[in-house]
């Protein structure tokens, strides 16, 4: 109803309830002086009369957080501390403002280096090469596979070619042109099956060495992960032992540090063992490549040798079928021109 009456008088109301104030344009709040204290301004912030805009430096911010509003001027030095009476009696609030971190990432970790520089670049560099390994040792096997696809494509498609030429109606009325068809699709049928050979030999002396080989990397990876995890464990069971050698040497302290020293050993000595391991097998793997592949490579050689030699044989038995004696290259090729031109000259294949 009173939507109707709204659209009958023209004015624009929303549905019974009052309009609102444009935010762009509030109304503007009462300016409070600062307080000093810092009970009094924390009793300020939870009546809501503390109207003080953020500052924009972080230690200004966490001076008003902390409830200092009355700041001296060299309060960005880090070794000033304000004179505040509460500030004064809590000593422990002063330390937290002067060595406060804002480095997080390094929150937990020994401040000595645990493993030095130049044993953890040889682990790099070494697991790189693997690395790069596994990626070629990929590729050349998706690559073998894709070559052996298309030489059986290859002699498939002559096969089929040939039967299609047998099944055609004009060998019914030539006997010459059925004899050379015949002749043409004996040989393909050959080159099929020593194609069909090779392919099994190379599948066998390539491309199953090649996953045997591709195998062995997701072993080398979860070794070099569980090598990473137990480095973690090294770090961080060493910052405890350091933050407890920092500390006033009590008898609470003195049995922490005990128990954290007794804790790292182990984990120090499955680190070393694991990083030792790694650096010490991962270089004979990574030479022991030439000696694994160096058989497969050499029985691929004589696979297609050996497949190119019979196809040699093959195509010279049908070349001796299909010439007619006493024929040249270039007799033959003037017959194939006088033929060309017979067919050129027939209405249907001439040009508009």
């Amino acid at each position: 109803m009173r939507i109707l009456q709204a659209s009958v008088s023209g004015r624009k109301r929303t549905r019974g309830f009052p309009r609102r104030r444009h935010r762009l344009n509030p109304k503007p709040r009462e300016a409070i002086p600062q307080v000093a204290s810092r009970a009094s301004a924390r009793d300020a912030r939870r009546r809501g009369r503390v109207n003080s805009p953020r500052p924009a430096h972080p230690r200004l911010f966490r001076a008003q957080w902390a409830g200092f509003t009355s700041l001296p001027g060299d309060w960005l030095n880090p070794e000033v501390i304000p004179e505040d009476p509460v500030a004064a009696e809590d000593p422990g609030n002063r330390a937290r403002f002067r060595t406060m971190s804002w480095i997080p990432f390094k929150i937990g970790q020994p401040k000595k280096q645990i493993v030095p520089k130049t044993v953890e670049r040889d682990f790099e560099r070494e697991y790189g090469k693997l690395q790069q390994l596994e990626e070629q040792t990929r590729r050349l096997q998706k690559d073998m596979k894709k070559g052996t696809d298309a030489d059986l494509a290859l002699s498939k498609s002559a096969v089929k070619i040939s039967l299609d030429l047998l099944s055609n109606p004009l060998c019914e009325q030539d006997q010459d042109f059925l004899n050379m068809v015949t002749a043409l699709d004996t040989a393909m049928k050959r080159m099929d099956a020593f194609n069909q050979e090779k392919v099994n030999q190379i599948q066998k002396t390539v491309i199953e060495p090649l996953k045997k080989f591709s195998s062995v990397f997701p072993s080398l990876n979860m070794a070099v992960k569980r090598r990473e995890q137990a480095l973690q464990d090294y770090r961080r069971l060493q910052a405890k032992v350091e933050k407890y050698e920092e500390k006033e040497k009590t008898g609470p302290v003195l049995a922490k540090l005990h128990q954290a020293r007794e804790e790292l050993r182990p984990v120090r000595d499955d680190f070393e063992a694991k990083n030792k391991q790694l650096l010490d097998e991962m270089p004979r793997f990574y030479n022991s490549r030439l000696d694994y592949f160096q058989p497969s490579f050499e029985s691929l050689i004589r696979a297609q040798v050996g497949y190119y030699s019979e196809m040699q044989k093959i195509f010279g038995d049908l070349t001796q079928q299909l010439d007619q004696p006493g024929h040249t290259d270039e007799q033959r090729e003037r017959e194939n021109e006088a033929r060309l031109s017979e067919l050129r000259a027939l209405s249907i294949v001439a040009d508009d």
